[in-house]
């Protein structure tokens, strides 16, 4: 037998990792969202609490006019999200790094996902300039500036350009996109569904803005599955929201 020759030993094949397919991937991600929201909420009630007032209604919306409490929302909303998609991971006996891909990609992944990101950018820069639009969201611009006027620039940055990222690819181009692509959507649909969730993440934009985010999220959808690394559409993604957010601040207009 084969498996008794030292010339042909026997082959075996690993089993496939178990993944959430299309309606458990669906519902895990209202649950990992949910987890976001209450992480982001759960900072905003404590701040209102903390500052000795009622935690109603119109002292949280006062404390979300803060920058800096803004940004700690933003920050404490990650922590929740791993946990919860460590969890729907964990439940399905599979391992958290192979499941989400959490490995680097080669540098020439890297700067094909670089380059493809500012192609994707400067066609949206150009577009709005001919159309007379401001390049920068004007909620994200007047947040910003009014953060660096306040002293909160440091932390606005942390947030912006590492704890939403990492959130957000974490649901969209990891959990979400894992478990549609290996569902009847495939790698397309997963790819253009993944990227339609990002985009409603981001309702604070108008129409104009929002078709900029989906246009960006297909391309780090592509780049995902290029690569099969999350760690790159993480990266990519930080650095995309560490220009926009140093620009708005210190040269934009």
């Amino acid at each position: 037998m084969d498996s008794l020759n030292p010339d042909h030993p026997s082959l075996t094949v690993a089993p496939r990792p178990r993944v959430w397919k299309f309606w458990g991937t669906a519902l895990w991600g209202l649950v990992i969202f949910g987890a976001m929201f209450a992480g982001q909420i759960g900072a905003i009630v404590y701040l209102a609490w903390s500052r000795g007032g009622p935690v109603n209604l119109a002292a949280m919306q006062d404390v979300g006019h803060d920058p800096a409490a803004l940004a700690l929302s933003v920050i404490m909303g990650l922590p929740t999200t791993l946990a919860a998609v460590w969890l729907a991971i964990r439940l399905k006996g599979a391992s958290f790094i192979d499941y989400l891909a959490l490995r680097w990609p080669s540098w020439k992944q890297f700067l094909l996902g670089a380059v493809g990101l500012l192609l994707v950018v400067l066609v949206w820069e150009t577009t709005s300039r001919a159309l007379g639009r401001e390049a920068t969201p004007g909620v994200m611009t007047d947040l910003l500036k009014s953060g660096r006027d306040k002293g909160a620039a440091a932390i606005l940055v942390f947030a912006f350009a590492f704890a939403a990222p990492m959130s957000e690819e974490v649901l969209a181009r990891g959990f979400l996109y894992r478990g549609w692509s290996e569902s009847f959507l495939r790698v397309p649909g997963a790819i253009i569904l993944s990227s339609l969730v990002w985009t409603v993440v981001h309702l604070q934009y108008d129409l104009y803005f929002l078709a900029e985010v989906f246009s960006i999220g297909l391309w780090f959808g592509y780049m995902r599955y290029r690569a099969n690394s999350l760690w790159l559409t993480i990266v990519l993604h930080a650095l995309n929201n560490l220009t926009a957010v140093v620009l708005t601040m210190w040269l934009g207009k």
